[in-house]
């Protein structure tokens, strides 16, 4: 992982894997069949599904890597919704934050051009650049997983009901990247994932509804309060 951001920084690209072609077969008997639509990107390599979380459309895509920190296949899944146009957040493993600030930290220290600019994923740069919760702050997600955000109260509010449970339920191995963002109304979570199976995208599903769930019940009501 360290390895992989260090590359990017410094301009010599990514190792991502390939994906393997995968066909909507491979979804016959997942419990949310009737809902979605499985198609195979145009380049033939990986999956795409489209749903809905309510009346909010989703799209998950499972194929190559796009970030230097998924080392391997990754899992994205997208949803807009009508928030805040400054609202910038992420909520990530704490492994992938120790790993991205030492990563640009040795960068700086070398005196190695780096390529913390408009070209480096915004996930990066938030982790360096805005505020983040305490261990108290984050409660029972502390030893797992660390936030920040431009509007840490938002923050707050968003985790404050039942998305906590499920990130502390999420069974992944801690070492395994795990991005959870909101940019620009755009809801987005990353991760690793090898396989491209129900047992292996429905945690994540649920989890991203929550998300966006959660996203609309503090959109909806009065904005935040400040922080003290």
């Amino acid at each position: 992982m360290l390895d992989g951001i260090k590359r990017w920084l410094s301009g010599a690209g990514s190792n991502a894997k390939s994906a393997a072609k995968v066909g909507p077969e491979a979804f016959a008997g997942w419990s949310r069949a009737g809902q979605i639509q499985i198609r195979t990107p145009r380049e033939g390599e990986g999956v795409i599904i489209d749903g809905k979380a309510g009346n909010v459309p989703w799209r998950l895509e499972w194929g190559p890597s796009q970030r230097p920190y998924v080392l391997g296949r990754e899992l994205r899944i997208r949803a807009e919704l009508p928030l805040p146009a400054e609202l910038q957040l992420i909520v990530l493993n704490r492994v992938l934050q120790e790993a991205i600030e030492k990563a640009m930290f040795d960068q700086f220290v070398e005196g190695v051009q780096t390529r913390i600019d408009t070209e480096t994923p915004a996930e990066m740069r938030w982790v360096v650049m805005y505020p983040k919760l305490s261990r108290p702050e984050l409660g029972e997600l502390a030893e797992r997983y660390t936030a920040a955000s431009s509007l840490k109260p938002w923050l707050q509010q968003w985790l404050a009901g039942p998305l906590s449970a499920q990130l502390a339920a999420l069974a992944i191995d801690p070492a395994t990247a795990f991005v959870l963002m909101i940019n620009r109304g755009k809801v987005t979570l990353r991760t690793e994932a090898d396989e491209a199976s129900p047992r292996a995208f429905e945690p994540h599903l649920r989890l991203f509804e929550a998300a966006l769930r959660e996203a609309r019940r503090v959109g909806d009501g009065p904005p935040p309060a400040a922080a003290a």
